[in-house]
């Protein structure tokens, strides 16, 4: 029998792990990859007795791989806050799945565990860009405003290490990163005692977004703006991170920001404006490589050719949903 933990390589992913094998301990097989290697369950071969536990992925997406590992006879648990699909019945699979906008995949292990790991699940809400979310969980804990503000950094910095077109592209990769937070209960505990760690994430996320601040937008109004980055490393690491900071600093405007591809055509980061958290998801899945969930999806390989026909659209789309 063999244990396998199957993870997004964001922050979301990576803080819902270490809250379940901080309340269960195991030594698990750890499949995950850049956040934007969704098709998990599709480098999983399980077998009969395995246990294997999903996090922070699309079912819908994963639709294939699942049925092929309760085929083979192992235990799946899923939990996540992605668009799923037809959910299917089997007695193997036990699922948390809500694609409500405030809601994230740290979010629903935290209600799963209790509260018992919480300053993990505000890292990952933090880290998912759901600031009033994270912020509603903290109000449960005596946390000073400093601390929370180091919660919050250390969201943003996790999350911006899942971004990259591969593995190459990230400061770590996400099997290993996890096994530097794994050990500590507290996050605190960790930017303490794993602070070499943790200050490289803090400079190069720093330094990549200042270069991401020199940028100016090729469309903006008061609906919607569209950024192009270019096809470099710190280009790819921080296009994430980069969407939430827009959204941030201009709530009620939805923002694209498209990374150029070494192949020509752009990954796309597509962020719902934050007061209205509507239509991501269902925007990108026009587009044959899209997905994601209503406050924030992506566009894996919008060809170069579609560039004016995707700027059009976005900007009728919000401005269809503004009105």
């Amino acid at each position: 029998m063999a244990v396998i933990d199957v993870f997004n390589g964001d922050a979301d992913g990576l803080c819902a792990l270490v809250q379940l094998r901080s309340a269960n301990p195991q030594d698990s097989v750890l499949v995950t990859g850049v956040k934007r290697d969704i098709n998990l369950l599709d480098k999983v071969t399980a077998q009969a007795g395995d246990i294997v536990t999903v996090l922070d992925v699309s079912l819908d997406k994963n639709r294939d791989g699942l049925n092929a590992a309760l085929q083979a006879g192992a235990e799946v648990t899923y939990v996540d806050h992605h668009f799923a699909g037809d959910i299917p019945e089997h007695a193997n699979l036990t699922v948390n799945i809500n694609p409500a906008s405030d809601v994230c995949t740290s979010l629903l292990v935290n209600g799963m565990l209790k509260g018992q790991f919480a300053e993990w699940a505000i890292v990952g809400a933090f880290g998912d860009n759901l600031r009033n979310s994270a912020m509603a969980v903290a109000k449960t804990l005596e946390l000073s405003d400093e601390e929370l503000q180091q919660l919050e950094n250390l969201g943003i910095y996790l999350n911006y290490n899942g971004y990259g077109a591969s593995i190459e592209d990230l400061h770590f990769p996400p099997a290993e990163l996890y096994r530097r937070i794994a050990p500590f209960a507290s996050p605190r505990q960790f930017m303490k005692e794993a602070a070499e760690t943790f200050s490289q994430l803090e400079e190069g996320y720093n330094n990549d977004m200042r270069a991401a601040a020199q940028l100016p937008a090729v469309h903006a109004d008061e609906v919607s703006a569209v950024f192009i980055l270019p096809d470099e490393r710190w280009a790819r690491r921080v296009s994430g991170v980069y969407s939430n900071d827009l959204a941030n600093d201009f709530p009620d405007r939805a923002h694209a920001v498209l990374t150029e591809k070494n192949n020509g055509n752009y990954l796309v980061s597509i962020r719902a404006p934050l007061n209205n958290k509507r239509g991501a998801d269902e925007f990108c899945r026009q587009f044959p490589t899209g997905g994601g969930r209503a406050a924030a999806a992506g566009i894996n390989d919008l060809p170069v050719t579609s560039l004016n026909t995707f700027v059009e659209k976005f900007q009728e789309f919000y401005r269809s949903l503004s009105n």
